[in-house]
C-alpha cells in the first residue's frame, strides 16, 4: 500500500461572483457564528482512507480546507493498470453531489420569481406527472413519492451498468421508467430518496431557462466561483485531463473489478452526472454555506431539514444533507455514488471548514462507510484516547448496491 501523502498550502481568497449570477446571489453573506477552530485529526483522516482501501477500494483521498490552509491525504492508486498513485489534483465523477448543484440553480430561478417551490410540477411541465399534488419542493426534498427507477435498473449491478454504460436516455424515458412502478408514498408524506426527483429538476431548469443544464451550471455556479475542474459533459463518456479511474465491484464475491470510468451517465443526468475535483467541491460547498450563491431566505429554506433515518443524526433539506457528528458539530453537503466512485463533500455552517473525500470504487458498502469516517476525523479533531473516534454509521445509499 502506498503511504499517505500530506500537502499544506495557503488558501487564496475566493473569487467574487460574476455579474451574470449577481441577480440571484445574496447581496451580503449571512452566516452562522464562526465555528470553533477545531484542528483536523489528519492521522484519523488517513486511517479512514486506509480503512476504505481495506474494504475494497483501490484508492482513496481527502482534502480539508480551513482557516489555517489546506491539507490533503491520499492512499492507494488512481489507476490499477499503471499503478499511478491517487492524485488529489485529479478529476472524478461526483455522483449525487450533482444534486446540490442542481438545487442551487433551481433555487436561483426561485429567487428570480420564475419558479415557485410550492406550485405543482405540472404547472411548469404540463401533463408530466399523474398527480398535481407533487410540488417543486417535494422534488428537492425527496418527498414526491416518485419511484426511483435505478432500483430496477441496477438490481444486478454489473449487467445493469453495462446495459446503460453507452446509452443515451431522454428525460421522458427516465420519468416513464419511474411512472411504470408503484409510488412509494403520498406527496409530502415521507422522505424517500429517488433519483427521479432530480431528473425532473433538470427538466424544470431547461424548460424555464430555455437553455441546457450544462449552460446553467456554467453561468450560475462554475464560472462565478472559478471552478476550473468542474463540468457537465453528458452524454460524452470521457473524463478529460488528469483523472481517477473508477472500479465497480460485481455482486459475486471474488469476481474481478470492472473499470467503469467511461460511461455516458445518461441514466443520471441532473441527478448525478457532473465531474469535479476535491478543490472545486470544497470551494462550492464553502461558497454555498457562506451565503454567496443564494439569498438568505432561500438559504434558510434549503437548510430546513427532515430526518432521513432513525439515528437522529442525518437530515435532508432542499438538495442538501446535514450530518450531526459525535462531537456536536453539524456539517452540510452531499454524498455521491456512481459506478466506480464514492464521494463526500461537506462543510460547516459558516463555510469556513470543508472536506471532500472520494474513493474509486462502488457497490462496496463497507468502503463507503469507511470513507465516511473521514468526516469525524476532519471536523471533530483528535479525540481523547479513552474516547477515540466514533465509528461511522453505515453509509446512506444514493444508488442501489448489493456489495
Amino acid at each position: 500500500m502506498l503511504g499517505a501523502a500530506l500537502l499544506t498550502v495557503a488558501v487564496a481568497a475566493p473569487p467574487a461572483l460574476a455579474t451574470d449570477a449577481a441577480s440571484t446571489a445574496a447581496p451580503a453573506a449571512r452566516t452562522a457564528p464562526a465555528t470553533t477552530g477545531t484542528a483536523p485529526d489528519l492521522d484519523g483522516v488517513s486511517q479512514a482512507l486506509r480503512n476504505t482501501l481495506a474494504a475494497g477500494a483501490p484508492g482513496a483521498m481527502a482534502r480539508y480546507t480551513g482557516p489555517d490552509g489546506v491539507r490533503v491525504r491520499a492512499e492507494g492508486v488512481r489507476d490499477r493498470t499503471t499503478g499511478a498513485p491517487m492524485d488529489p489534483r485529479a478529476r472524478f465523477r461526483i455522483g449525487s453531489v450533482t444534486k446540490t448543484f442542481s438545487a442551487v440553480v433551481l433555487l436561483q430561478l426561485v429567487a428570480e420569481g420564475r419558479i415557485d417551490l410550492d406550485e405543482p410540477v405540472n404547472r411548469y411541465l404540463p401533463g408530466l406527472l399523474p398527480d398535481d399534488r407533487i410540488t417543486v419542493r417535494h422534488l428537492l426534498t425527496h418527498r414526491s413519492g416518485l419511484a426511483d427507477y435505478t432500483n430496477a435498473m441496477f438490481e444486478r449491478t454489473v449487467p445493469g451498468f453495462e446495459a446503460v454504460r453507452n446509452r443515451v436516455f431522454s428525460h421522458q424515458e427516465l420519468v416513464d421508467l419511474s411512472l411504470s412502478e408503484p409510488r412509494t408514498t403520498e406527496p409530502g408524506a415521507a422522505y424517500r430518496y429517488s433519483n427521479t426527483n432530480f431528473v425532473i429538476v433538470g427538466m424544470l431548469i431547461e424548460k424555464t431557462t430555455g437553455r441546457s443544464v450544462a449552460t446553467e451550471y456554467q453561468r450560475r455556479v462554475i464560472k462565478p466561483l472559478g471552478l476550473r475542474n468542474t463540468s457537465y459533459v453528458h452524454p460524452d463518456t470521457a473524463i478529460e485531463g488528469r483523472h481517477i479511474r473508477g472500479y465497480l465491484h460485481p455482486d459475486e464475491a471474488g469476481a474481478p473489478l470492472v473499470d467503469s470510468t467511461e460511461q455516458t451517465l445518461s441514466w443520471a443526468q441532473a441527478a448525478g452526472a457532473m465531474i469535479s475535483d476535491e478543490k472545486d467541491l470544497n470551494t462550492f460547498m464553502s461558497a454555498l454555506l457562506g451565503g454567496r450563491l443564494l439569498p438568505p431566505h432561500l438559504m434558510d429554506a434549503m437548510l430546513t431539514m427532515s430526518p432521513t433515518d432513525t439515528t437522529g443524526t442525518r437530515f435532508y433539506g432542499l438538495g442538501l444533507r446535514r450530518y450531526d457528528l459525535s462531537c456536536g458539530t453539524s456539517v452540510y453537503g452531499h454524498t455521491g455514488t456512481v459506478q466506480g466512485y464514492y464521494t463526500y463533500a461537506f462543510t460547516t455552517r459558516d463555510g469556513r471548514r470543508s472536506l471532500s473525500a472520494m474513493a474509486n470504487t462502488s457497490n462496496r458498502g463497507a468502503a463507503n462507510t469507511a470513507l465516511g469516517g473521514s468526516l469525524e476525523a476532519a471536523f471533530c479533531g483528535k479525540q481523547p484516547a479513552a474516547r477515540g473516534l466514533a465509528a461511522p454509521a453505515p453509509a446512506e445509499r444514493d444508488l442501489p448496491e448489493n456489495g
